[in-house]
């Protein structure tokens, strides 16, 4: 639905949003009346070159034609059940997940924080059923992001932010070890543990890549305790670092993997990857959802799936991110271009990250930070060379501006 379509000006339409919803997000001052592929316009027709991606969901370009046609065509014949029939394309995406990436069993659910959810449920499940009540605990890390639900949040290694301040006591059992430091993470190991919970990419915590020393180091102590090794790859999956999944960097398999974000296309969809063993532990009843594994959700993730491997995004992924961390090194005041693929963070030496992307803003690149001096860009897989070109271009000029605006401050 555009604004035109309701009889009320764009100026209406964000006094009802002001009026009417929680914000707990800081809003771009304009309305997103569609998209199409690499842009967002507004409602006077302005275009906005997307390296934002709907947080890395977008993969395919907003609006990807091949899923907008599964979703067109689903709506005829299902949209939702709930799990007691079997239904086509859930079963179908189902094979074509777990034998892409090299697992034997999936749970769906509606989002990555859900996903994370069942991951902690099972690893704890497991834990108790086979060593008593108190192997339950989970080492996950500091800066990392897991979701907003009260287990992800637990296992969140932000404990003086907003994600958790107000909302104490969190769920017990969670401790967090150093990231790309194996020590840090051996001193936590307690004959409570079950699990050691990890990104790939730390992706709020300002893209920060494991090293493959440190993952290495990590599965070597979970063979050693004989721990479940954990993977939350909901911005990571999908080809967006440059593989299909973001261990294949490392050639370590999960016990246990969490995705979302790019398999549903921009519909809501997350799911939870395990081996047989593991599965066993959710028995009738153990876990569910409503609305998880709809046919709706999964006709629009098999057709983006489908896309993101038939178009080998993955290697499009590692070509262009190579182009692009090579333009965005040259900016001014880069202290370090780091990530992999298409998932970048750009840390400035004295650059304002939020002030940065309103000024990109204005010059309609839409960007976001995730510190005081990092900027995040997690374009569609589909952008092109001359688009990083011009997204450079904006970030250069929007760099000097600030800098000279800072001098003449002083």
């Amino acid at each position: 639905m555009r604004v035109s379509d309701t009889g009320k000006s764009a100026k209406e339409i964000k006094a009802l949003t002001d009026k009417y919803m929680i914000e707990t997000y800081e809003r771009f001052d304009f309305i997103t009346d569609y998209v199409d592929g690499n842009y967002m316009y507004d409602d006077e027709n302005n275009s906005y070159l997307d390296f934002y991606g709907g947080v890395a969901v977008n993969s395919t370009g907003n609006r990807n034609p091949k899923v907008v046609e599964a979703i067109k065509n689903q709506v005829d014949d299902v949209i939702h059940t709930f799990n007691y029939p079997y239904t086509v394309p859930q079963a179908l995406l189902a094979e074509l997940i777990c034998t892409t990436i090299g697992m034997e069993k999936i749970f769906f659910q509606n989002s990555g924080t859900e996903a994370n959810e069942a991951m902690i449920k099972l690893a704890r499940k497991y834990g108790i059923d086979n060593y008593g009540e108190h192997k339950y605990e989970i080492i996950t890390a500091l800066n990392s992001f897991h979701g907003r639900t009260y287990g992800a949040m637990s296992a969140t290694g932000q404990e003086h932010n907003a994600i958790q301040n107000g909302f104490k006591p969190m769920v017990p059992g969670f401790s967090y070890g150093t990231f790309n430091d194996v020590e840090s993470f051996e001193n936590l190991v307690t004959d409570n543990t079950i699990a050691i919970m990890l990104e790939p990419i730390q992706g709020e915590g300002g893209i920060i890549p494991a090293t493959p020393e440190f993952m290495e180091g990590i599965k070597q102590l979970c063979d050693k305790h004989n721990l479940l090794l954990l993977f939350d790859e909901i911005q990571t999956g999908w080809c967006r670092t440059g593989e299909i999944m973001a261990f294949q960097h490392y050639g370590i398999v999960p016990d246990i993997l969490t995705m979302a974000k790019a398999m549903g296309g921009g519909m809501p969809i997350g799911a939870m990857c395990t081996t047989s063993k593991l599965a066993k532990v959710f028995s009738m009843g153990a876990h569910g959802s409503t609305y998880g594994g709809n046919s709706l959700a999964c006709a629009a993730s098999l057709a983006q799936i489908k896309e993101l491997l038939d178009g080998e995004y993955a290697q499009r992924a590692k070509n262009i991110g190579d182009y692009l961390i090579k333009k965005l090194s040259s900016l001014p005041n880069v202290k370090e271009v780091r990530g992999k693929g298409l998932m970048l963070a750009v840390e400035f030496l004295d650059i304002d990250a939020l002030s940065l992307k309103k000024k990109a803003l204005s010059k309609t690149l839409l960007t976001t930070a995730v510190g005081i001096h990092t900027l995040r860009l997690v374009p569609p897989l589909t952008i092109t060379e001359d688009e990083c070109d011009i997204a450079s271009q904006i970030l250069n000029e929007s760099i000097n501006e600030l800098s000279s605006n800072k001098e003449g401050a002083e």
